[in-house]
C-alpha cells in the first residue's frame, strides 16, 4: 500500500483544479435531476424500439505473453507503474514486443503504438478500468485509450505522462455526442463548458510530443475534421481549454473512476445513446472518406481546409472561471 507522500508523489491526489472540475461536475448532475427529474427517470434506461448499442469487434490479435520478454521495471516518474497504467503486465508487455519495443528507434515505436491505440481502438463510455483491460476489450473513452498508449510506451523506456484539460467543441462534436442525448445535453449546457478529455505526452528525442488517441479517422472525417498524427493535438483544432484546467499528470487521479462509474450508473440509458450515435457518427465518416478517394486523399484536403475552432469568450461564464 502507498503512503501518503507516495500518493502525492504519483500524482494520484487530485489537484486543485481537478477537485474544482469534479465539484463542478457533481453540481452539474445534480442540477439536472432536481430540474429534469421525470426526463432523467424516462431516459436514463433504454425504451423498448430503440437502438441497442453493440460493442464492434476488437480490429486487432493478442499476442502471446513469452517467459522473459523484456520491459522496463523502474520506479522513474513517467516510468512506473500507476493507476490503472501498469506497464509491467502481460498483455501490454506482449502488444509492446508486437509492436517492436526495444527493436525500433523511440519514434518508430511511439509511431505504431499511437496508430493502434487511435485507429484500431474505438471510443466508447463506459467505466474507467486499466489498460490491459481495455486492450483485450478494444474500445474505451479517452481516459482508457490513453492509459494504454502510456503503458505501452512506458513499457518500452519511453516516458509518458497524461494531459488533462477541460474543454469547449466545435458544434459538430457536441452534436455527435452531447447532443445524442437530452441528460448530457442538459448536463453540459448548465455546465457552460465541463467535459474533461484526455490526451497524451510522450518523451521522444528530449522533446514531449502529443498523442491523441480519443477519436478514429473515421470519426474525425463524420465531423469534418482532419485526421490527427503523432505530435498533433486537439487544442486550438477542435477542442479549446476552459482556463485553469490544463492538467500534466503522472497518474489518472483517485476518485475520478469512483464520480465516471457513478455518473454511468445514474444514467446508464445516456451514455448508451451516446455510443450509439459514436457508432453511426464511425459508419459515416468511413462513407466520407471513400467519397474523397480513401484517407490520404481526405486528409490533404482537410489540412487545406481546415476547420477552424471558434473563440469562445469564457470571461462572460463567470460559473467557469478558474483562479
Amino acid at each position: 500500500m502507498l503512503s501518503p507522500r507516495q500518493l502525492k508523489d504519483r500524482e494520484y491526489i487530485m489537484p486543485a483544479p481537478f477537485v474544482r472540475l469534479m465539484a463542478k461536475g457533481i453540481i452539474g448532475v445534480l442540477k439536472v435531476g432536481t430540474f429534469h427529474l421525470p426526463s432523467m427517470l424516462r431516459m436514463r434506461k433504454i425504451s423498448e424500439g430503440e437502438e441497442r448499442y453493440v460493442r464492434p469487434a476488437r480490429h486487432y490479435e493478442l499476442p502471446e505473453y513469452k517467459e522473459g520478454m523484456r520491459t522496463v521495471r523502474s520506479d522513474e516518474k513517467y516510468l512506473r507503474p500507476t493507476l490503472f497504467c501498469d506497464p509491467n503486465d502481460p498483455l501490454i508487455i506482449a502488444m509492446a514486443h508486437e509492436l517492436g519495443a526495444f527493436q525500433v528507434p523511440d519514434r518508430v515505436f511511439a509511431e505504431r503504438a499511437h496508430h493502434l491505440v487511435k485507429e484500431l481502438m474505438f471510443v466508447e463510455e463506459m467505466p474507467i478500468d486499466d489498460a490491459a483491460t481495455t486492450l483485450r476489450r478494444g474500445t474505451g473513452a479517452c481516459f482508457h485509450l490513453a492509459s494504454v498508449l502510456i503503458a505501452l510506451c512506458r513499457c518500452a523506456g519511453i516516458k509518458a505522462r497524461y494531459k488533462l484539460f477541460a474543454m469547449s467543441m466545435i458544434s459538430s462534436w457536441y452534436d455527435s455526442t452531447m447532443g445524442a442525448d437530452f441528460l448530457m445535453k442538459k448536463w453540459y449546457d448548465i455546465l457552460g463548458y465541463f467535459v474533461l478529455e484526455a490526451e497524451v505526452e510522450m518523451l521522444i528525442d528530449g522533446e514531449w510530443v502529443n498523442g491523441v488517441v480519443g477519436a478514429d479517422a473515421a470519426w474525425q472525417a463524420s465531423t469534418g475534421l482532419q485526421v490527427s498524427r503523432l505530435g498533433e493535438t486537439s487544442l486550438g483544432d477542435w477542442f479549446e481549454a476552459v482556463p485553469g484546467s490544463y492538467m500534466i499528470m503522472e497518474s489518472l487521479p483517485l476518485g475520478l473512476a469512483t464520480l465516471y462509474a457513478t455518473l454511468v450508473s445514474t444514467v446508464p440509458g445516456s451514455f448508451e445513446r451516446v455510443n450509439v450515435s459514436l457508432e453511426k457518427q464511425r459508419k459515416n465518416g468511413w462513407r466520407i472518406i471513400e467519397e474523397a478517394g480513401g484517407l490520404e486523399a481526405y486528409d490533404a484536403l482537410k489540412r487545406v481546409d481546415k476547420v477552424q475552432m471558434p473563440k469562445v469568450e469564457l470571461e462572460q461564464k463567470g460559473s467557469i472561471t478558474f483562479d
